[in-house]
């Protein structure tokens, strides 16, 4: 392997053990492992984002099982492709999956087409949905605004007697659509 060698290990608990995977790595002459402690349903892990700020061209990320990366298809597919655009090769010890041979190229080829197939799917259901609820005489979207709750939200904001928190009780308007309206009244 040419180029840094960086492992990657992480466990969805405080009370969980890296050890395992630790060992594991080690045994890969891994020149820096990097460790979290935290589910992988979240997308912002900050050693995850420190290990893709690290990377360069020819480096390799080794971790012990694709489940340490991500929880989903589409995240695993997503990172395994920042990889291959960063020209890194990425090794998962449990899956025997290394993403610089023939075989690797293919298994990422066909989780690819799976995923398009997942989203494609979805997009699908979602518009057969929408038109079987038009058909039975239902709207999507959200419900407008009350303009006289809006008109009165302004006055109130434009009195700067009362805080955002106050305004929005009072009115029932949401910050972010008082903003919106107070942006889009001032262009």
């Amino acid at each position: 392997m040419s180029g840094y060698i960086y492992g990657y290990a992480r466990v969805s608990t405080r009370s969980q053990e890296l050890d395992r995977q630790l060992d594991l790595l080690n045994e890969q002459d891994c020149n820096e492992i990097l460790t979290e402690k935290m589910t992988g349903t979240k997308a912002d892990r900050p050693q995850l984002n420190r290990l893709k700020d690290k990377i360069r061209p020819g480096d390799t990320v080794i971790v012990e099982s694709f489940s340490r990366l991500g929880r989903s298809t589409k995240d695993l597919i997503d990172l395994v492709t920042y990889f291959e655009e960063h020209q890194v090769k990425l090794v998962s010890l449990k899956e025997n999956f290394d993403t610089s041979t023939p075989h690797g190229r293919l298994m990422m080829t066909v989780f690819q087409a799976f995923s398009q197939f997942e989203r494609d799917l979805i997009v699908e259901r979602t518009k057969e949905g929408l038109k079987s609820a038009r058909a039975r005489g239902r709207k999507g979207g959200r419900p407008r605004v009350n303009q006289k709750e809006i008109e009165r939200a302004v006055k109130l904001y434009e009195s700067q007697i009362y805080s955002l928190k106050e305004i929005t009780e009072m009115t029932g308007i949401s910050k972010a659509t008082l903003y919106r309206y107070l942006k889009d009244n001032r262009e």
